[in-house]
């Protein structure tokens, strides 16, 4: 037997489904990541104590500048984000809202996924080798080249293992330093035939290598939109597709000849 409402009754108990359905949905975990801009290193010196790279059976020139590899941060894989947590990044410059499944593989544990950024890490630092040793018509029988980064794993640094190889092995050919003593950074996925990627999260690495002191930031092609997105003041971007091509552009910005291309 149900015993009749008044219509404000009515109403406070029709509400009430809705009002615990909302606090579910704030509380509730959801399926993104927040993400902030991270650490860089200068692949051309040292990181936490070990060189980055280094290199034997060949001569080694005595660079000045730096190429920084850029990354972000994002939370933790298991890390509960919930709405307010969204909400609150989503009107910040210096943190992004990204979907948890383009910051690590859907359905992995948190010791899956370092697994899988380290071996993709592994992958790129070999592509990297043969991509500047190709480039450079060096045999890479008779040169062994090491390259270290601790804490850092994925495939974004690619391009700038590469241009690191390329500078302490030949410069910019004609004995000067790629980077012409600039502070240079940039991102970008590289294959063993010199072709560079696309990465993510572009926006928050300018914000990392501005704060890290760099001028000219290398940014694959396809994401210039997204770069410019958040671009900090005083950092020029610089449009690259492939390692050749990112050697040409640096050259011609160090020597002032030739055209350099922007986003």
């Amino acid at each position: 037997m149900f015993s009749r409402l008044t219509r404000p009754q009515a109403i406070a108990v029709c509400a009430l489904p809705v009002v615990a359905l909302f606090a579910t949905a704030v509380l509730a975990p959801l399926p993104f990541s927040v993400a902030q801009p991270g650490l860089t290193a200068n692949v051309l010196g040292e990181n936490k104590g070990t060189q980055v790279i280094t290199i034997s059976g060949a001569p080694v020139r005595k660079t000045s500048g730096q190429l920084r590899m850029t990354t972000i941060e994002a939370t933790s894989p298991d890390t509960r984000v919930s709405l307010p947590d969204l909400i609150d990044s989503w009107f910040r410059t210096d943190q992004a809202v990204m979907p948890r499944d383009s910051v690590y593989p859907s359905g992995n544990s948190v010791k899956e996924i370092e697994r899988h950024n380290e071996k993709q890490m592994k992958e790129s630092q070999d592509a990297a080798t043969q991509a500047a040793l190709g480039y450079l018509d060096l045999d890479g029988k008779d040169i062994e080249v090491s390259l270290k980064l601790a804490d850092v794993g994925g495939p974004s640094a690619g391009l700038l293992f590469s241009l690191g190889i390329v500078d302490k092995l030949d410069g910019d050919g004609t004995g000067g330093d790629l980077t012409g003593g600039r502070v240079i950074a940039g991102t970008g996925t590289i294959d063993a035939s010199g072709r560079v990627g696309a990465v993510g999260g572009v926006a928050l690495k300018t914000q990392a290598a501005k704060r890290d002191g760099a001028t000219v930031f290398l940014v694959p092609k396809a994401e210039c939109g997204d770069a410019r997105a958040e671009l900090p003041k005083g950092l020029r971007l610089i449009p690259v597709t492939t390692l050749k091509g990112t050697v040409s552009s640096l050259v011609a910005l160090e020597t002032g000849k030739g055209s350099v291309p922007s986003c």
